[in-house]
């Protein structure tokens, strides 16, 4: 029986042990060259390669026949590997040894990113030793990647955080130094009045007002970056502003510059804050000034464009639709990639130290996405630069409130006003430009001081309270509120030199409120009282002061 047995498990001359070891022997072959990894295996004692999978040899581009037989430390691929026998000898006793990132060479000399196993096992009487390598060029790709993206969100924690302290730094300085630039303004717009044209004093006096008009529009350009500045957006003609600003605009450029203004014939009206486009356009053509310290062309231009699916598709911050387009072209030096990528930075700046803030731009295209729009730079070096600003179109009528009336004499009255202001300097300073103006005013120093002077006062009744928002005992928004109870007709104008978000707390920033950001000028403040006091809006008003004014200048 036993006989029998043995012979059921014999076919021919091979057991079925042989035939399971054949098959097994198949089946690793077919799985050794159908692998997507590269497999090599060596001699343990020698370090001669037995043999290589096709994945391999096509990544390497080597062929098998010149890979096989050779010592793999002479084999330029490995030479990062095993560069000597002594290290060989060193994989032999590890028996196991892995590369997470190992450069292989290919013939033509490109390196190869691989993640290297290898495994010293018994095949029959001998060892061999098999290496596993897996083609990780993608994956550390997409390592680099996710590397470069964590660097760029912690840039950008780092931007906010900064952007943070400089907001809160705004805030802290805003009020104290709005009320302080508001007096330099105020009585200098007031000596400058009393002066003749041809007095020497009137160019210090000039000179005072400029510098004190720069110190305004920095702090404007902190609030307005930390997006705590009061915005007051109004339907305006862009031309009118190019225009309102040529003057002040040539006054900032260099003698050997030539500029030039091409106005779009029949543009489009649009929604911003008038201030703000100056400001745009005063820091762009500031800009365009350094960039050609030997004079050059300078062209400011405006039109109606429409910007396309594709246009959008290629600019992240733009939408499709019609705009009105400024843009701002200069013939300077130009500017390189590596800056045109950084241009928008907070506190960068190309300029030497002393002589720029870094804000600039930055300012500008927080202003234009405040106002829906999107600006675009193109530049080459030693061929110039031109920004493209574009402002949404809007279907609305123009906004005469838009147009600063600068000619003629100040709006006069004879009415009783109250002036609330905390702050001495700035409450001396409305009080003397209304007196100038033929008002009566009467000066209170806080809230409850107000409420008194308002209930002991005999004379004709006050018409208008100027007060401001914030202030000690008793703020203007309450204030204003007791008195309305008693004096339902009394007109009230608020003003603050406070960021938006602080105020708005107040609820001073509500439609149908006068609100009269500070530092204002004298004749901000006399065009706005009056305008109040006839009761007629800002357009209104302005509109019958522009007649009254072109009548005066008509030479008949």
């Amino acid at each position: 029986m036993k006989g029998k047995h043995q012979n059921e498990n014999v076919i021919g001359n091979e057991t079925c042990t042989d035939q399971a070891l054949r098959a097994s022997e198949l089946s690793y072959r077919r799985l050794f060259e159908a692998a997507k990894d590269g497999i090599l295996i060596l001699e343990a004692d020698t370090g001669r390669i037995s043999d290589v999978n096709p994945f391999l040899t096509e990544l390497l581009d080597f062929s098998h026949d010149e890979l096989v037989g050779t010592p793999i430390w002479e084999l330029g691929p490995f030479r990062d590997i095993v560069s000597n026998k002594a290290k060989f000898e060193q994989l032999q006793q590890q028996r196991y040894v892995r590369y997470e990132n190992l450069p292989l060479e290919t013939r033509d000399g490109r390196k190869i990113a691989v993640e290297f196993v290898s495994n010293v096992y018994q095949a029959g009487d001998c060892n061999v030793i098999q290496c596993n390598i897996r083609d990780i060029t993608d994956r550390k790709g997409m390592e680099e990647q996710r590397v470069v993206e964590r660097l760029r969100l912690e840039a950008q924690l780092i931007e906010a955080q900064k952007m943070e302290v400089v907001g809160k730094l705004a805030s802290g300085v805003a009020h104290d130094f709005n009320n302080i630039l508001g007096v330099i303004m105020g009585y200098g717009d007031l000596i400058t009045s009393e002066l003749g044209p041809d007095s020497p004093l009137r160019q210090c006096t000039e000179e005072i007002q400029h510098a004190s008009e720069r110190a305004a529009a920095l702090t404007r350009q902190l609030l307005i970056f930390s997006r705590k500045q009061t915005v007051q957006p109004v339907v305006l003609d862009l031309n009118d502003v190019v225009k309102d600003l040529n003057k002040m605009l040539r006054r900032l450029i260099d003698e050997n510059i030539e500029m030039t203004i091409v106005p779009g014939k029949q543009i489009g009206h649009i929604k911003a804050d008038s201030g703000y486009v100056g400001q745009v356009l005063m820091n762009l053509v500031v800009n365009a000034r350094d960039a050609m310290p030997n004079g050059g062309k300078l062209t400011i231009a405006t039109n109606n464009v429409t910007l396309d699916k594709k246009y959008a598709h290629t600019h992240a911050s733009a939408v499709p639709g019609d705009y009105v387009m400024l843009s701002v072209s200069d013939t300077g030096t130009g500017m390189t990639d590596e800056v045109k990528a950084r241009l928008f930075e907070a506190f960068f700046t190309t300029k030497p130290a002393g002589k720029g803030t870094g804000l600039g731009l930055a300012t500008c295209q927080t202003i234009v996405q405040q106002s829906g729009g999107h600006i675009g730079v193109y530049s080459e070096v030693g061929k110039g630069t031109t920004f493209k600003i574009y402002f949404p179109r809007v279907e609305l009528p123009l906004d005469v409130a838009a147009r600063a009336i600068r000619a003629g004499p100040l709006p006069r009255g004879t009415e009783t006003l109250l002036v609330v202001e905390d702050e001495p300097t700035v409450r001396h300073l409305a009080n003397h430009v209304l007196e100038n103006q033929g008002y009566t005013v009467l000066r209170a120093m806080n809230g409850q001081h107000a409420l008194h002077l308002a209930q002991e006062h005999k004379g004709p009744p006050i018409r208008l309270v100027i007060t401001d928002v914030i202030m000690p005992q008793m703020d203007g928004k309450v204030m204003a509120e007791r008195l309305k109870t008693t004096y339902p007709d009394l007109k009230i104008l608020f003003t603050s030199g406070y960021t938006d978000d602080t105020i708005a707390q107040h609820g001073v920033l509500e439609p149908g409120i006068a609100f009269l950001p500070k530092p204002y000028t004298t004749a901000a403040l006399a065009y706005k009282v009056r305008a109040m006091l006839d009761n007629e809006s800002d357009t209104a008003f302005l509109l019958k002061q522009s007649v009254t004014i072109n009548q005066s200048q008509c030479p008949c």
